[in-house]
């Protein structure tokens, strides 16, 4: 017994150091770029943002808003006193138009940042050209669907959310920005080697035709499975590469790659909370369809490309 014990050992700790030694540098990358861009480019993020509201962008601005979402470090219960400061500063020249700039904001900025585009590099270009593209575009169309059916209602309620202080306000920079790390560290790490540890369980024990029948053979079924376990399976989004990047060795199809990396940010237990303060039930479910349809329709046309 205990010499099956020693060899179990053996074997998971060979794939876990596989796959740490395969991921670990994207994942120093990552912390390293987003306390770069939090500490030195965050404001101007912003700013750029707010002064968008002085011109009359259309389509062009829900555009924008998207790129600046996925540009921003924050996580959601960051974004969302940003958005609401924004919303009470009325960032758009036209008044008509400010929910719709603020969905597309929020929305990108909910599945992507920079962090977790270098993380994602992991996974290789076509699943990191997909997660950029697909989390770009659910921005921009959901900015194009409020502006079609909620142009002259509003849509979010920041009533009580007031935009929080920064924490980086050390004057020597170099500590403003190793004190950022630190705690960029201290909130992904565990998540990181938590999903490593995951993924060293599915390559030992979980047989790689499980994973293709699953989520590779039947295309649609695939998509749908995948967009359905991201919903309880993501809790960090550095703790889902080593999954995906083994799903994806395994025989997970790119769609239903790209159908988790929509739903799971999206739905992520933290986000949820902070979604539904801001919209009420109502349109906390027309979120939650939207992301839901959005992410198996993305599955299906990565397939079908």
């Amino acid at each position: 017994m205990t010499d099956i014990l020693h060899r179990e050992a053996v074997y998971l700790w060979y794939y876990f150091s596989v796959q740490l030694e395969q991921i670990f540098k994207y994942w120093v990358l990552g912390m390293v770029l987003g306390s770069l861009i939090s500490v030195f480019l965050k404001e101007h993020i912003h700013k750029a943002f707010r002064s968008m509201g002085k011109k009359r962008l259309g389509i062009l601005g829900i555009v924008s808003a998207s790129a600046l979402g996925i540009a921003s470090p924050l996580c959601m219960y960051g974004t969302i006193p940003i958005a609401a400061s924004f919303s009470k500063s009325s960032i758009t020249a036209d008044e008509s138009r400010r929910d719709d700039w603020l969905a597309a904001f929020m929305m990108s900025s909910i599945l992507l940042n920079p962090q977790l585009i270098i993380y994602s590099a992991a996974l290789g270009i076509p699943a990191l050209a997909v997660r950029i593209i697909s989390c770009f575009l659910c921005g921009i169309f959901a900015g194009v669907f409020i502006w079609l059916f909620y142009r002259n209602r509003p849509f979010f309620n920041f009533k009580g959310f007031e935009e929080s202080k920064s924490r980086d306000t050390d004057a020597n920079l170099l500590l403003r920005f190793l004190k950022n790390l630190g705690r960029n560290v201290k909130a992904t790490g565990w998540y990181f080697l938590a999903g490593i540890a995951l993924s060293a369980l599915f390559q030992r024990y979980v047989s790689g035709n499980v994973m293709t029948n699953l989520f590779g053979g039947n295309e649609a079924f695939g998509v749908l499975m995948a967009a359905t376990v991201g919903v309880p399976l993501y809790a960090c989004g550095g703790g889902t590469i080593p999954l995906l990047q083994t799903w994806l060795m395994d025989g997970m199809s790119l769609g239903s790659a790209a159908a988790f990396m929509i739903t799971g940010p999206a739905t992520k237990i933290t986000n949820l909370g902070a979604v539904k303060i801001v919209l009420g039930i109502k349109r906390f479910v027309l979120y939650l369809a939207y992301v839901m349809i959005f992410s198996f329709l993305t599955g299906l046309v990565v397939n079908f490309i």
